[in-house]
């Protein structure tokens, strides 16, 4: 690798965050199809999950060129210590913009909880909505029996949520023991830790998928569940989805540390895939304790 220019690099126009753009677009609109036709019991929901498909095919399309751009740019020398800073703002940014993202949905979760559910049940001045709207519901959590009378059973922390947390901490460590490889220059060390986080990540997603269809099959939790459901699948389900792309993310690390393009000085990239791998981890412990626990 070259030494570092002194001036600041300015990449040229790229379309790329247009493709992004699109794919994202796409997903959007196959995901809510697709949800779309599953809550509604909906057999001809193959349009959806067509979309769907295309939008993820063309997100990694976008991912693998862009990527390669950044890689090819960054072995050519061509970014200063100034860029070097600013891909560490833009990535404490992106970070912070997922915890205000979750924290959304976290306050949604609270909100029902701690607020809509007791009202129902008529907590604080709200007796006349139980009694007139409700009078035989019950405000506890999880709401395993909405005011309409849907019932399902609630997912205990024990079992998979408890294995998956044991796999997210141990990814955790092996992820940190592959930096300190990283730093102490010990590249066989730093292929096998990060190997062995890859192979923890895809039991995780494994995991997750065998407890959704636990929660369809044996616990009638759905997406027609109420609130309790709502909540579960939807904050559940979008940390898989930063589980797959952080996945993705240290397969691309992978395959760069076997290209040895990253010396114990400069390795950002690596950095930064560990910052998103430590904070889905996080979000995990939170899912961990207030969706399952608590």
């Amino acid at each position: 690798m070259s030494d570092k220019p002194t001036s600041y690099y300015v990449p040229a126009q790229s379309s790329w965050p247009i493709v992004g753009a699109i794919a994202l677009f796409l997903v959007a609109v196959g995901a809510g199809l697709t949800v779309q036709s599953v809550t509604d019991n909906d057999e001809s929901g193959l349009f959806g999950k067509i979309i769907l498909l295309i939008g993820f095919i063309v997100l990694l399309y976008m991912l693998a060129g862009w990527f390669s751009n950044v890689i090819t740019e960054s072995m050519g020398g061509l970014y200063s210590n100034q860029l070097s800073r600013s891909f560490r703002q833009g990535m404490s940014w992106f970070i912070f913009s997922e915890v205000m993202f979750f924290g959304a949905f976290f306050g949604a979760l609270f909100y029902a909880r701690m607020i809509s559910v007791p009202w129902l049940g008529g907590a604080s001045n709200n007796l006349m909505t139980n009694e007139i709207l409700w009078p035989a519901f019950d405000a506890l959590w999880p709401l395993t029996t909405t005011p309409d009378g849907t019932t399902t059973q609630a997912m205990g922390w024990q079992g998979i949520p408890l294995k998956n947390t044991i796999i997210l901490l141990l990814s955790s460590v092996t992820l940190h023991m592959a930096h300190i490889s990283l730093e102490k220059n010990k590249r066989t060390a730093l292929i096998v830790w990060l190997e062995i986080t890859i192979i923890l990540a895809g039991f995780f997603l494994y995991f997750q998928v065998a407890e959704y269809g636990h929660a369809y099959e044996e616990l009638g939790l759905t997406l027609q569940s109420g609130v309790y459901g709502n909540t579960f699948f939807m904050l559940t389900g979008f940390h898989g989805l930063h589980v797959c792309l952080g996945t993705i993310f240290l397969i691309i690390l992978l395959f760069r540390v076997a290209k040895d393009h990253f010396t114990p000085k400069d390795h950002f990239a690596f950095q930064a895939g560990s910052w998103y791998w430590h904070f889905v981890d996080v979000v995990w412990l939170c899912l961990f304790v207030f969706v399952y626990v608590l």
